[in-house]
C-alpha cells in the first residue's frame, strides 16, 4: 500500500510545508533540502508539469471589448471636469472602449490551472507584483518539456547536514 511521508509534522503543517517547497522550486528551479521532503516535493512538482505540458495549447484567442481609462502622451489618465447632482464640481476620469485579444482557456486547461493553484502558493516579487507562477508553468516550463515523457525534476545527494546530521539533497528541474 503506497502512503505519503509523514515527515515529523501534524498533516496541515506539512501540507504547507510541501506548498511552500514546491513553490520555490518552480520559482527558482531548485532547492536544498533534506532527501525525505526532497522525494515528496518531486511527486509534487512531476505531476504539476505533467499536467502543465499536456494542457499547454488547450486555448482559443478571442477578442473581448475593455473599458480603460484614457491616457495621454505622458502616460496619465485623462480627466475632466463634471457636476454631481448637488451642483459641487469634481474631476472625472475619461473612459475609452477598446477591442483587445486574450487567451480563453477551454474547460480542461481552466480545471488544470485550478488545481496549480490549489498547489502552490501566491508569490510576490521584490516591487510587491504578483508572479503568476501557473503561468510560468504553462508558457516557460512546459514547452522545454515538451518531448519529454517523465522525470522532470532530479535530486542530487549532497554533504549530511551539520548539526542533526540529516541527509540533504539539491531539488532541481531538469
Amino acid at each position: 500500500m503506497a502512503t505519503n511521508r509523514k515527515l515529523g509534522r501534524k498533516t496541515d503543517i506539512r501540507l504547507a510545508m510541501l506548498k511552500t517547497l514546491t513553490t520555490d522550486l518552480i520559482l527558482h528551479g531548485e532547492i536544498k533540502t533534506t532527501e525525505a521532503r526532497a522525494k515528496e516535493v518531486k511527486s509534487i512538482a512531476d505531476s504539476l508539469i505533467a499536467l502543465a505540458v499536456k494542457e499547454k495549447d488547450n486555448f482559443e484567442n478571442v477578442k473581448v471589448k475593455v473599458s480603460k481609462a484614457k491616457l495621454d502622451s505622458k502616460g496619465n489618465k485623462v480627466t475632466e471636469l463634471a457636476k454631481s447632482k448637488n451642483g459641487k464640481e469634481y474631476l472625472k476620469v475619461v473612459k475609452e472602449v477598446v477591442e483587445e485579444e486574450r487567451q480563453k482557456d477551454m474547460p480542461s486547461r481552466l480545471n488544470a490551472r485550478r488545481k496549480m493553484m490549489k498547489t502552490i502558493n501566491k508569490v510576490k516579487d521584490s516591487n510587491g507584483n504578483n508572479i503568476d507562477l501557473t503561468a510560468k508553468l504553462f508558457n516557460e516550463i512546459a514547452p522545454k518539456y515538451e518531448g519529454r515523457v517523465g522525470g522532470y525534476t532530479r535530486i542530487l545527494k549532497t554533504m549530511p547536514r551539520r548539526g542533526d546530521n540529516a541527509e540533504t539533497v539539491i531539488l532541481q528541474l531538469v
